[in-house]
């Protein structure tokens, strides 16, 4: 009998969904890639720090070019916004960040492409129950605990000045 082929007496045994459950683990642990986490490291090092090097020369272009720095500052990151968007509409950035993994979650990027992949992905549903509706689904979350987040911490900074813990 093979050995991956199951009685119909075990799966009516109470332990059955144990030895399911070790079973899928058992396949799983053999047919997943194995990665090296020290490359995968490296990999998302270079990438965030090409991402945020990019970063940097765009705003030193932009003062070169006669803006101050914070005029320099909001245009680099639309440039970076665009860049993202444009990336995403053209399948590069989901090949990068194959590649790279976490080295493309540099903020203005990742939450870029986090807007722009759904809502491309689903512009054949028209753009009001496609783009419209899906351009949040990612980052509707992430806004939300972020403004949460934003207000429970101005609360603690608040109270902290009221009793003269913060300066």
């Amino acid at each position: 009998m093979d050995k991956n082929k199951v009685n119909i007496k075990e799966v009516i045994k109470e332990d059955a969904p144990e030895r399911r459950d070790q079973k899928y683990n058992e396949y799983v642990k053999e047919n997943t890639p194995k990665k090296s986490w020290f490359i995968n490291l490296c990999k998302a090092y270079f990438v965030g720090g090409l991402i945020c090097t990019l970063g940097q020369l765009l705003t030193n272009l932009y003062q070169m070019s006669g803006m101050d720095k914070e005029t320099s500052s909001l245009y680099t990151t639309l440039s970076l916004i665009f860049l993202s968007v444009l990336f995403t509409g053209l399948n590069l950035y989901q090949k990068l960040a194959n590649f790279a993994g976490a080295g493309t979650l540099v903020p203005i990027t990742g939450f870029a492409n986090s807007v722009a992949a759904p809502a491309i992905e689903f512009k054949e549903e028209g753009w009001v129950f496609g783009v419209g509706a899906r351009i949040f689904q990612i980052s509707g979350p992430v806004i939300l605990y972020g403004v949460f987040c934003s207000w429970i911490l101005g609360m603690l900074y608040w109270i902290g000045k009221m009793v003269g813990w913060c300066g």
